[in-house]
């Protein structure tokens, strides 16, 4: 009986422990704060009354979602069905989860960056990827509406058959 009810409680104590912080869908999302490549800091606020699209990714996996993002692109810049001002795509960088020097890791980033026309910062701690209970090693997408409501997470690559969905709810949110 003693026994049990220890191993209750360390179960109990590792599945709070795990619940955390952790972001989940309908959650509001926690504040951060990271800088680009220029040494600029950037808040959720710096976007203001915008849908975001946090693309939360370790260096080694950046071009995972390419698919995805040029959906996005196409579907700000081609069909505009989804309102450039009211909605931001961009980037951070899990430098923490890889072997790359940081000079290459915004080598990397400045690419990207010029390829979507977007906004790249840098998290060297993981902090965000602790705060927020994302994957590591991998791509995370967390779209958050314009009162930073979580409102998808995403891990790894977008199948082919949720692009649409995602892109479906950016205009619904842009439109509330």
């Amino acid at each position: 009986m003693k026994k049990a009810l220890v191993l209750f409680f360390v179960v109990a104590g590792m599945a709070l422990y795990a619940q955390k912080g952790k972001l989940e869908v309908g959650m509001k999302a926690s504040p951060w704060k990271f800088a680009d490549a220029s040494k600029k800091d950037f808040t959720m606020d710096s976007w203001k009354g915008k849908v975001l699209q946090i693309n939360y990714v370790d260096p080694d996996e950046s071009d995972l979602n390419d698919p995805f993002n040029d959906a996005i692109d196409k579907a700000v810049d081609v069909d505009k069905i989804i309102p450039r001002d009211l909605f931001k795509g961009f980037g951070i960088v899990d430098c923490a989860s890889t072997w790359k020097p940081n000079g290459l890791i915004r080598w990397i980033a400045g690419k990207k960056a010029k390829k979507y026309d977007t906004t790249i910062l840098f998290d060297y701690d993981a902090v965000l990827r602790n705060q927020w209970g994302l994957a590591e090693d991998s791509y995370n997408v967390i779209i958050v509406d314009k009162n930073r409501i979580c409102r998808a997470i995403y891990y790894g690559k977008i199948a082919d058959s949720e692009i649409q969905k995602v892109i479906d709810l950016i205009v619904e949110l842009t439109e509330e």
